[in-house]
């Protein structure tokens, strides 16, 4: 489909079926009986659908890429009336998410070039995968990241039950808004240094990315910690709903880490040296002593 191409054809298509993938949702959600946490993963899904089925149509997995920033603020509002209410936890907790899922779209849409383009990941997949491509874009591409999205969203839904805030409460809202301010700032000082470096082999080593390789993934892993302390601080009880935190913490390093790197050292000059001498993910002077690894080195 070449007309929507170009970025602002792509912005326009990519907004109507935004929304009717929420109307998909929401519809999903209200038409169904049962309880509204099978609900909403099913309206979830239903929406990833439609979209895997758009993406399709346009032949680029990438329109799913604004989905697991949209999708939580979208839950979080149909869920609050549904449970305790637009109380002051509950809207604190709406404004952090709201907040990341804001910023998380806003990254996307400043690096959206048109359905022209699509991410290299999906490109390598579809390499890797040739016929059986649809089968990994819907359920590796989409429904996986959906359902790990959903897993993490699991203590803010529970959290809605009660909406009661006390002094660990604020240090898990502390926690979400200082994660999402620090993905924020680490994504205008990478923009900005990307269009400022002479060349695409360079390696950005200012600010926040002097001491970081990627203190833009430290702030996602951060923001569903900070929502696992908010509903710690009232259900202690339920902390095997940290399930979800931690499996995205896990794909991070595991995968989304050691893939990028991989890249990234076929092309950025010095990368190796650059590896040794920064931090995986604290933005802080490298440690050497003992060698430490885990958060510090890959």
């Amino acid at each position: 489909m070449k007309e929507f191409k170009s970025r602002a054809a792509g912005f326009i298509f990519l907004l109507v079926v935004y929304a009717a993938a929420a109307g998909i949702g929401v519809a999903v959600y209200r038409v169904l009986n049962g309880s509204a946490l099978l609900r909403l993963l099913l309206a979830d899904v239903a929406a990833t659908v439609f979209i895997f089925l758009v993406s399709v149509i346009v032949k680029n997995p990438s329109v799913y890429d604004p989905y697991w920033s949209v999708a939580p603020v979208v839950i979080l509002a149909l869920l609050i009336p549904a449970r305790s209410g637009w109380q002051t936890g509950n809207v604190l907790l709406f404004i952090c998410v709201a907040y990341w899922g804001i910023r998380l779209t806003a990254n996307w849409a400043y690096t959206f070039r048109g359905l022209g383009v699509c991410d290299w990941r999906y490109e390598m997949l579809a390499q890797r995968s040739g016929a059986w491509f649809p089968l990994v874009s819907l359920f590796g591409i989409m429904l996986f990241p959906t359902i790990v999205v959903f897993l993490c969203l699991l203590p803010a839904m529970d959290y809605l039950e009660s909406g009661g805030v006390n002094a660990l409460t604020c240090s898990g809202f502390a926690v979400c808004l200082l994660a999402t301010t620090l993905q924020l700032v680490s994504d205008m000082q990478l923009h900005r240094f990307q269009r400022t470096a002479p060349g695409r082999g360079m390696i950005i080593r200012t600010g926040l990315w002097k001491y970081a390789r990627h203190p833009n993934y430290l702030g996602e892993i951060l923001m569903w910690w900070g929502i696992c302390l908010v509903m710690l601080s009232v259900r202690p009880a339920h902390w095997f709903l940290c399930a979800g935190a931690l499996v995205n913490t896990l794909l991070f390093l595991f995968i989304s880490i050691p893939m990028a790197e991989k890249r990234l050292a076929g092309y950025k000059e010095g990368f190796p040296a650059y590896r040794s001498e920064t931090n995986m993910l604290l933005p802080l002077p490298l440690l050497r002593a003992g060698k430490s690894r885990g958060l510090y080195e890959a």
